[in-house]
């Protein structure tokens, strides 16, 4: 069978995207891919339509890297509304239950901390993740509820920002996996409650930060003054989701045998665990790979050109 042409310009890069509220995670992405043309684009994890914030958007053969930002830590700021559970966990739902605020800044501060670390959560039946090939959320708008494991996720760091009345506004530095809303739910109950997020912006995900992110209206204005050339400078390299791991450069023999799909040796590498690879000659990035138990590099994802 003849391989399908993809029509778009093939631009290869991350875009830092800062999703604006009311669309989805998809939405923004097809929009964001009409907007460069691009002929093959993803993302690297849905953010909720109340959600805000980081969204980094792969053009091309950065897609072949997006699991690594899936699977990378993430940090959001989150405002809770305490006294009132929510269906969905958040302000989008219908209200399930209102209860008075008893607990003070300094109570609220503490049951708060008690969730730093390995915790277990219950994914909401209205995240994203699939039974029989459904995603829960379009089960619950069926109003159909379906047992849900607990899940282990780790969260790394939480800063009270403010705290007045049942208003509670914090940053959290979390694993992948874990569901804002499920921590405020949690916190919630804990505080006897009950509780719901009326605001989410994720401010970092992997190496990523939203300093450098981008809305669609401002890559719409920069396409008007200066067309295709203007967005493509704002696409970061390929390597750049996965700059903070351990980089290892192979001369010309080494990089030939590896992007033919070859374990090679390097001497200059980590002992074990996953690495950048690059050509020691071009600095072209070549892909990532994995250090074997016998020292060797195995290729795990390469790219077709150097980026």
């Amino acid at each position: 069978m003849a391989k399908r042409r993809q029509n778009g310009r093939p631009i290869n890069g991350i875009l830092l995207l800062n999703k604006s509220p009311g669309m989805t995670s998809n939405g923004a992405l097809q929009i964001a891919k009409r907007m460069f043309a691009a002929a093959k684009a993803g993302h690297t994890g849905s953010l909720d339509p109340l959600a805000t914030g980081l969204l980094p958007l792969c053009f091309g053969e950065a897609t072949k890297f997006s699991q690594y930002l899936l699977d990378a830590d993430k940090a959001y700021q989150v405002t809770a509304k305490l006294g009132v559970t929510t269906t969905t966990g958040d302000a989008d739902g219908e209200v399930l239950q209102e209860r008075p605020v008893t607990a003070d800044a300094a109570a609220i501060e503490a049951a708060l901390m008690t969730f730093l670390g390995p915790i277990e959560q219950v994914p909401s039946m209205y995240s994203a993740i699939k039974h029989q090939g459904q995603p829960l959320y379009k089960l619950a708008r069926q109003g159909i509820e379906v047992e849900r494991k607990a899940r282990q996720v780790t969260i790394h760091a939480l800063t009270v920002m403010a705290c007045e009345g049942d208003q509670l506004t914090f940053e959290v530095h979390c694993s992948k996996g874990t569901y804002v809303r499920s921590l405020v739910e949690d916190l919630g109950e804990l505080l006897g409650c009950g509780g719901h997020v009326t605001w989410l912006h994720r401010i970092k995900a992997g190496p990523y930060l939203a300093a450098d992110m981008l809305t669609l209206d401002e890559l719409g204005a920069l396409k008007e003054e200066g067309g295709f050339e203007a967005l493509d400078q704002k696409l970061l390299p390929l390597s750049s989701s996965v700059d903070d791991w351990p980089r290892v450069v192979l001369g010309q023999d080494a990089a030939y045998y590896l992007q033919n799909g070859q374990p090679v040796m390097a001497t200059a590498r980590p002992d074990h665990g996953w690495v950048t690879l690059y050509h020691a000659d071009t600095d072209a990035f070549l892909g990532v790979g994995e250090v074997l138990d016998d020292g060797m590099i195995a290729p795990r994802r390469l790219v077709a050109t150097g980026q």
